[in-house]
């Protein structure tokens, strides 16, 4: 499936091929992070976080108007009339650049919105269009902070995870899975978009940020791994999920003023809850 309104964006099954000079920068980045390192970035992973929204406030990301463009789920959600009330839970929410689009499409929608920094949590309730009767915004470690103690369980229809399972280390990833699992309601379901493996970001780094094979720590000490679709299969239905879509999304990102085009490279795809999940 492409998408010919937008024509340097495509869907495919596989991933893109590198050049050959990608390729040899790739085959000679193999030397990791010390292990002390990179336990010193596990430890202070919050922390490096809460500076990033320390340093770009809620400048850093654009609002992201193409949830309901690209995921039916939202759109349906949010066009629904106004006898239902739907209830979304947006892990990772930043500072609000994808809840409060979503808020001002519809009147009816119920959310909750967990982040791993405290600070871009403070921002979301800075924000002037932050209602407590509709917006539940609260800190949350994905990988040792149940959930339920801020939600029902199976009590979420809709769970987006827009950049932000990169963000944790990949021991840790089934656990933050399972977290989401216990909330989200029988027939319910998970949309995901992150890095993809090969993605224009992956391959900028100079060596000396290599943790392990496709998760890389930025000059800031924040982290991100790069999924293929078949790890990232593995690890939803580990956590109980089943796949409905899983597919790579390839762009071409222009850059007019330097006359350059980049391949960047997404993983975007819908997990669903059984409606008569097992006992687990």
């Amino acid at each position: 499936m492409s998408h010919t309104d937008y024509p340097f964006q495509a869907t495919s099954s596989g991933l893109r091929e590198l050049t050959e000079v990608e390729k040899r920068k790739l085959a000679d980045d193999k030397q990791v992070v010390s292990e002390f390192k990179q336990n010193k970035l596990e430890k202070e992973a919050q922390r490096n976080w809460d500076l990033f929204y320390k340093r770009n406030s809620v400048n850093f990301f654009k609002d992201r108007h193409w949830t309901t463009r690209e995921f039916e789920e939202l759109a349906g959600i949010t066009e629904g009339s106004t006898s239902e009330k739907p209830v979304l839970l947006e892990v990772g929410c930043g500072v609000g650049n994808a809840l409060y689009p979503l808020i001002a499409e519809s009147k009816h929608l119920y959310v909750h919105a967990c982040d791993f920094s405290p600070r871009a949590v403070q921002f979301v309730k800075d924000n002037a269009a932050y209602d407590p009767q509709r917006i539940n915004a609260f800190q949350c470690d994905l990988t040792k902070d149940d959930l339920v103690a801020h939600i029902p369980e199976c009590n979420v229809d809709v769970v987006t995870m827009l950049f932000v399972l990169s963000a944790v280390h990949p021991d840790k990833m089934i656990e933050a899975l399972q977290n989401v699992y216990k909330v989200v309601r029988p027939g319910g379901c998970v949309l995901f978009r992150d890095y993809g493996l090969y993605d224009h970001a992956m391959l900028r780094f100079a060596k000396g940020h290599k943790l392990m094979d496709n998760f890389y720590v930025r000059q800031d000490g924040t982290r991100a791994y790069y999924f293929t679709k078949e790890f990232l299969n593995q690890l939803f239905v580990s956590a109980g999920f089943k796949e409905s879509t899983n597919d790579y999304v390839l762009r071409q990102t222009v850059n007019k003023k330097e006359g350059i085009s980049v391949p960047r490279v997404f993983v975007q795809a819908k997990f669903t809850k059984s409606d008569h999940p097992p006992h687990r």
